[in-house]
């Protein structure tokens, strides 16, 4: 990669999920200072900006692709979201283009992560070790996301077929995988269960409320 050549990023961002451990919640309709989280994740990633930016659904997808229709954004719907977040990932990754450098997976119900989170792991990217084609965020010893993928990576999982898992692949090959030690907590904040809103909120002072229609 040409250092001084700048980068062609790719996002794709799962809001796929069922909630089950929420009530069966759409988590990304969350609203944190009046925004459903899904908005604050897409106005952080056009501040980096993304050369493409997909949206995967699965469950709940007309709430969530309504709540942003108004933006230009590119939904990919997961038909099996039963499946689980791989299933997500992979289709994801597959609908976006060639001539990429990196692509970031980033997880829609991370109340905190901004730019310039984001940003971070994009440089921690550019400076990984060679050989390595996966960065993900570590803190204190507990693993993070979003995590960062060379296309040439996607690329060869995509070409492996339907079953590519890239959590196993991380995994399975720690040889080929940056651990980035940080100790920015945004990276290990997520929202599953009612009991981590009322953490969050405990600790940040700020109120989650849901989407009107979903209370």
């Amino acid at each position: 990669m040409n250092p001084d050549k700048p980068m062609k990023i790719g996002a794709v961002l799962l809001a796929a999920g069922e909630g089950a451990r929420m009530g069966s919640m759409p988590k990304s309709l969350l609203r944190l200072q009046g925004s459903p989280l899904i908005h604050r994740h897409l106005m952080a990633l056009r501040e980096i900006p993304f050369d493409e930016l997909v949206v995967v659904t699965g469950y709940h997808h007309e709430q969530i692709e309504a709540a942003i229709s108004y933006q230009a954004v590119r939904f990919v719907r997961n038909p099996e979201p039963q499946r689980g977040r791989q299933s997500s990932v992979r289709l994801g990754a597959a609908a976006l283009g060639g001539e990429l450098d990196l692509v970031m997976v980033v997880l829609a119900d991370q109340p905190l992560i901004d730019p310039s989170d984001l940003r971070e792991l994009i440089r921690a990217f550019a400076k990984r070790p060679s050989g390595t084609g996966v960065v993900y965020p570590v803190v204190q010893e507990q693993r993070g996301n979003p995590v960062v993928f060379s296309s040439a990576l996607i690329e060869t999982m995509l070409r492996s077929g339907n079953d590519a898992d890239f959590r196993r692949y991380i995994d399975a090959n720690p040889a080929a995988v940056h651990r980035y030690e940080t100790s920015n907590e945004h990276f290990i904040i997520d929202l599953d269960t009612a009991e981590d809103i009322a953490a969050f909120e405990q600790r940040t002072g700020c109120v989650l409320s849901w989407s009107d229609g979903l209370t």
